[in-house]
């Protein structure tokens, strides 16, 4: 049996990393693809993904005025540190989803997917962590994927080669995109589910919560 029949996934994620290059569609040689993020403001390595939604690094009280003329409602950080030091506004909303990008799993996707479309709907959302590139990056890649219907080359390479920051911090973030499941993220995001599995630690919090309502 041939390597790609028996190990598919550990093909695929090899070939991703191996091809892993620093910023091609930024350097001047090709055009940067349309549909891809196009940069807004380099200083916060800030992208417009769609109307509703932008990715970046690191803001700060600088950033502010710029994001109420983006007119974004709501701010996402991907760290463990709250964005009030630099977020005193109440004009906009802050989100914590603070997670790893070399421990996530279906649990963590779900719930930033989730919040993200929850916060469309009240107006444009900012992603950021602390480059905008690895935590941001693979949930960008991950919204393209389950959300908009990309498929895992086309939103592997924006990630990797859209410009946004060294090409070395994705390994874990590709190696998570190669193994998952797209149908199953989907439909548990359809219907509400915390993971795509039963038996994850939120499943089973809910089911036994579920339990003891029901005695």
């Amino acid at each position: 049996m041939s390597l790609l029949r028996f190990f598919p996934a550990m093909y695929l994620s090899l070939v991703a990393l191996f091809n892993l290059a620093p910023a091609l569609a930024d350097d001047g040689t090709s055009p940067r693809p349309a549909e891809w993020a196009q940069s807004v403001e380099v200083q916060y390595n800030l992208y417009q993904m769609s109307p509703t939604l932008y990715r970046s690094g690191m803001p700060d009280q600088g950033a502010v005025p710029l994001l109420k003329r983006l007119k974004v409602g709501t701010v996402i950080t991907f760290l463990p540190e709250s964005d009030s030091r630099w977020l005193t506004t109440a004009d906009i909303t802050q989100v914590q989803l603070p997670y790893r990008t070399n421990h996530v799993d279906d649990a963590d996707i779900l719930k930033a997917l989730r919040t993200i479309q929850t916060a469309e709907a009240n107006g444009p959302v900012l992603l950021h962590c602390k480059h905008g590139s690895d935590r941001t990056g693979l949930i960008a890649a991950m919204y393209r994927v389950v959300v908009q219907g990309w498929s895992k080359e086309d939103a592997l390479s924006e990630m990797t080669q859209g410009g946004f920051g060294d090409s070395t911090h994705f390994k874990d973030g590709v190696r998570y995109m190669m193994q998952a499941d797209v149908d199953k993220l989907r439909t548990a995001l359809a219907n509400g589910d915390c993971s795509t599995s039963p038996f994850a630690a939120c499943s089973m919090k809910n089911w036994f919560q579920s339990a003891h309502l029901q005695q």
